[in-house]
Order: C-alpha cells, then sequence, then structure tokens
C-alpha cells in the first residue's frame, strides 16, 4: 500500500482498479479510476485514488494525483480483440480486491465519492463513516462475468436496488446492459438519477419521471474507450455544482465527444476544451 506523508482532503475520490489494457501496440493504462480521476483534474477539483495494482503497471501518467495503491501480485489485466461483430473482452489477470478500510479518514468526506469497479472488485454501498455529498456510481465492474475462457460478458448485478437507492448519480452505458431497455427502466426507477450513454448518439437521462435524449456532436472519432468515465466525471461534478441533471448531461456528453478524437489517456480534456464547453452549455 502507498504511504502519503500528509494526506490533504481532496474535492473527487475515485475508488477502483487502474486497468492494465493490453493492445497490439502493447500496454496502456485504464480504467474508471483513471479516466475519471485525470478528467476530475482537468475540471479543477483536487482528487485522490483508492486502487490496486502490481509492479508490471505504471502511474507516471496520473502525475501528481495521490493513490492509495493496494500492493497486489498483478494488475486487473484486460484484453480487448475487435472484430466484425463486435468487441469481444478478456479478464487476463485480477488485482487484489478493494476494502473502504484503506480509504483515508479525510477522504470519506470528499464532496464526490466516485465508486468506478471494472471487475466486481469493492462492495457497492459505502459503509458507515463516509459522507459524500454526492455518491456516484459507475456499475459496469458489478455487471460483468467472465467464464473459464476468461471472455468477459454481462452477468447479475447482486444487491443492485439497494446500491442504486444510495446512491446520488448513476451512469451506464447501453453496452453495460446489453441494450436491455426494461432493466434501463427497473434502474431509473430505483435511483435518484440515472444516466444511459450511447456512444456516437450521446445519452439518454432519467430524472423525475422524465426521459429525455442529449445528442453528441459529430466528431472524428479515434478511439472511444474511457469515453464512458470521461463523461461519468465530468457529469458528477457539473450536477453537484448546479443541481441541474439536464445541463450536468449536456456538459458531460459535450466533453466526451472531445475525449474520442485522440487515443487512449490523451483524449483527457484540455483547459480549451473545457472553456469551450462551458460556453456552449451556457444560456
Amino acid at each position: 500500500m502507498s504511504n502519503l506523508a500528509v494526506v490533504e482532503p481532496v474535492d473527487y475520490l475515485v475508488v477502483g482498479h487502474v486497468a492494465h489494457d493490453l493492445t497490439p501496440d502493447g500496454w496502456r493504462l485504464g480504467g474508471t479510476a483513471a479516466y475519471s480521476a485525470l478528467t476530475a483534474q482537468a475540471l479543477g477539483l483536487r482528487v485522490g485514488i483508492v486502487t490496486a495494482l502490481g509492479p508490471e503497471t505504471s502511474l507516471a501518467q496520473l502525475g501528481d494525483i495521490p493513490v492509495v495503491a493496494l500492493e497486489s501480485p498483478n494488475s486487473t489485466i484486460f484484453e480487448n480483440i475487435y472484430t466484425k461483430q463486435g468487441r469481444v473482452q478478456y479478464l487476463r489477470a485480477q488485482a487484489t480486491r478493494l476494502d473502504f478500510g484503506y480509504v483515508p479518514e479525510v477522504w470519506r468526506q470528499a464532496p464526490i465519492i466516485h465508486l468506478g469497479p471494472i471487475a466486481n472488485e469493492m462492495d457497492a454501498s459505502l459503509p458507515e463513516g463516509f459522507s459524500p455529498t454526492l455518491l456516484g456510481l459507475t456499475p459496469q465492474g458489478w455487471m460483468r462475468q467472465w467464464d473459464a475462457e476468461c471472455r468477459v460478458s454481462r452477468g447479475e448485478w447482486h444487491d443492485a436496488d439497494i446500491a442504486l437507492s444510495r446512491a446520488g448519480a448513476v451512469v451506464i452505458s447501453r453496452e453495460d446492459v446489453n441494450g436491455d431497455d426494461e432493466l434501463i427502466e427497473h434502474m431509473a426507477q430505483h435511483t435518484k438519477v440515472l444516466v444511459v450513454t450511447e456512444s456516437a448518439a450521446g445519452a439518454v437521462l432519467y430524472w423525475n419521471g422524465d426521459r429525455r435524449r442529449f445528442r453528441a456532436p459529430k466528431v472524428t472519432e479515434v478511439d472511444a474507450t474511457g469515453a464512458g468515465d470521461v463523461f461519468a466525471a465530468a457529469f458528477f461534478y457539473r450536477l453537484l455544482n448546479t443541481h441541474d441533471p439536464w445541463e450536468a448531461t449536456r456538459f458531460a456528453t459535450m466533453l466526451a465527444s472531445c475525449s474520442v478524437t485522440r487515443p487512449g489517456l490523451e483524449g483527457i480534456a484540455t483547459d480549451g476544451e473545457v472553456a469551450v464547453c462551458m460556453i456552449e452549455i451556457l444560456p
């Protein structure tokens, strides 16, 4: 476990494994923890990460973001293979399970706490002693399973209704639920705010019994990896600051669209892109 000499308060805490993603060109850092943390930092927030990883993975791309990292024999390793029929994903290794007891006391009161599992590596509800203003969930990692050959597919999220009821906002992708509209409606009925991202089509917001679609601007897509995590961080940030899910969704849709124009973590928003997106959403 990483020892931080001085643990300062943070505005945005993300808990989840970083990913060691295998690509034809080698490995690269990924996972919700990486993409969302860097996005929150780009938005001007003080960010902290609680994760686990093995010695094969470098966190150099996270820069000066403070990280509590549990030591693990290996990192969570994904291999994505793209075919004419779509993406085939394999979980090649899994890092140590996360325990909320490792979260520094001062981080337990962060205004935004984001639980971002990628391989069912932690519980879906915070224990006593945590008091975020906004608890955000990106539950894709609780909705995954893998077979004996390590191939990843959609799985059942156990105790989902309890976690959904306690969350301030939830962001999923349509791919996470294999396009199951009944499941989406069920989730919307059990949480305060639900957003379903739909890649280039934009996002759909469910709030107070209403459903509204937000179209994404047309861009030249280079790499969509991590776009949902960029969306989630931007959405949680604007939701906490404006209490307006409509505006938060517009902002997050625009920022996520910027992210797909560059590969991997290079897609994290620049100061200029943040400024443009802020201007575009103003009345």
